[in-house]
């Protein structure tokens, strides 16, 4: 399994209730995506159906193996008693559904009327219930209004504000917070030892404190591209050329990791400007700051055009070369 961070509170808050038998019948997984929600539910999934009741006051990890037979199905994936719910493939297609459908939550629950065959629990992981359809969400509604005994329902969430209200109300929430910089860059030095701490440090603070960002940001070159977005700061760019390659490689559809990326350097880089340059240039780097704010606001409102909303980050850079008589722009 991944090995990931950010766990600690959820995992104990868990296991502090199955300790003393008293675990609530569906728990929300909150937070941002990439935090590994999705890792933690299948951590509960495993160590509650290779483990049994609670109530013995033994203080365990999530990771204790538990029941060899029943582990060795969960790691195949096999395990009768563990349900997942996610978006499916379209037909013959790689593309995800844009939805849960209402006929998977009907499976789930005609799933639910039959007697356990292994174990003590059933577990229904649904990753993200955010994805659920309207008329799915309702009947995942009645089901938690009415829990089948037995049965623990692991709701992953990424905007758990968006849920309906009766929903929320029936979950015990555990939140999943941003990790801090001291401790993921440590965690991922350690993970990947072959990158050099300075690129370490820039995909952390790329990441705003998500380990699953900050992984996927590895595969994404943190280093070169803000190497080229500071080149534009410093220089100017005054042909523009700096500012067209950038938009070419950040615009279109199949870019849009690319473009995201450049949105969470430009932050940190800005920052690093201030640091370095006299207090009487920090003004100036706010301004363009907030220019870059507006930016990507707009094109999130409007049609959500990569290729210029890259030309305009590397325009908000230019205007922060040093001046040395000739223009930015």
């Amino acid at each position: 399994m991944a090995m990931m961070i950010g766990h600690l509170d959820a995992e104990n808050a868990f296991l502090e209730a199955w300790q003393v038998g008293r675990l609530h019948h569906a728990w929300l997984l909150a937070g941002p995506q990439g935090m590994g929600k999705g890792i933690f539910a299948e951590r509960v999934a495993r160590f509650l159906v290779t483990h049994g009741r609670g109530g013995d006051g033994q203080a365990m990890s999530l990771d204790d193996r538990g029941d060899d037979a029943a582990a060795r199905l969960v790691d195949a994936r096999n395990h009768p008693e563990i349900l997942r719910i996610a978006r499916q493939p379209k037909d013959k297609a790689k593309e995800l559904a844009r939805n849960i459908t209402i006929e998977q939550v009907r499976q789930m629950i005609r799933r639910l009327h039959l007697s356990l065959s292994l174990g003590e629990w059933r577990v229904i992981i649904v990753d993200a219930v955010d994805d659920l359809e309207t008329d799915g969400a309702n009947a995942l509604l009645k089901t938690l209004e009415e829990p089948p005994a037995k049965t623990l329902f692991l709701l992953v969430s990424h905007s758990p504000g968006r849920l309906l209200p009766t929903i929320r109300s029936r979950c015990r929430t555990l939140r999943f917070q941003p990790v801090e910089r001291d401790v993921m860059t440590p965690w991922l030095h350690e993970l990947r030892p072959m990158l050099e701490m300075a690129d370490v440090r820039a995909i952390v603070a790329a990441s705003g404190g998500v380990p699953g960002k900050a992984l996927a940001l590895i595969d994404s070159d943190v280093a070169v591209m803000e190497k080229k977005l500071l080149a534009i700061a410093t220089s100017g760019d005054p042909e523009n050329r700096l500012r067209e390659a950038l938009a070419r490689e950040v615009g279109g559809t199949s870019n849009r990791a690319r473009l995201e990326l450049v949105i969470d350097i430009v932050p940190g880089l800005l920052a690093r400007l201030a640091r370095e340059r006299p207090v009487a240039e920090i003004a100036p780097i706010l301004a363009q700051w907030d220019r870059v704010q507006r930016t990507v606001r707009d094109a999130i409102r409007g049609s959500y055009d990569g290729a210029m909303v890259g030309f305009e980050i590397g325009n908000c850079l230019a205007e922060l070369a040093p001046r040395t008589g000739q223009s930015a722009r």
